[in-house]
């Protein structure tokens, strides 16, 4: 039971991720390098400060400048796998828009949270 509450908060703190972010889906800041957000391996590996323009751009007007929350849910210490970030951020629901960020730049974000 803990661990559902603890996944519906989880869940709701990625939909306000969504929903609550300034619409800024500019690729202009993309960067195209293979060697940033998955390794040789091809396992995911983080580009901290691109995650964080992403957050900044998209998602703290409602998650807060620090991951603490607002309008939309806090995504500090959160219990959620960066496949279900991810899930949540392309398919939106509960109020989030699906796909505010995409591709790579959405992957990259869904590790970066996953970590806090």
């Amino acid at each position: 039971m803990k661990k559902l509450g603890a996944l519906f908060t989880v869940f709701m703190l990625v939909v306000g991720l969504v929903a609550c972010g300034g619409g800024n889906n500019s690729s202009s800041n993309n960067t195209n390098n293979p060697e940033e957000g998955v390794d040789e391996g091809g396992s995911a590996t983080v580009d901290g400060a691109a995650a964080e323009k992403a957050f900044q751009q998209n998602c703290a007007s409602c998650h807060g400048e620090n991951l603490e929350g607002g309008t939309g849910p806090a995504l500090e210490n959160t219990d959620l796998s960066k496949d279900e970030i991810l899930n949540q951020i392309q398919k939106g629901g509960g109020g989030m828009p699906a796909n505010l960020v995409e591709g790579e730049k959405a992957e990259n974000l869904a590790a970066w949270i996953a970590e806090k």
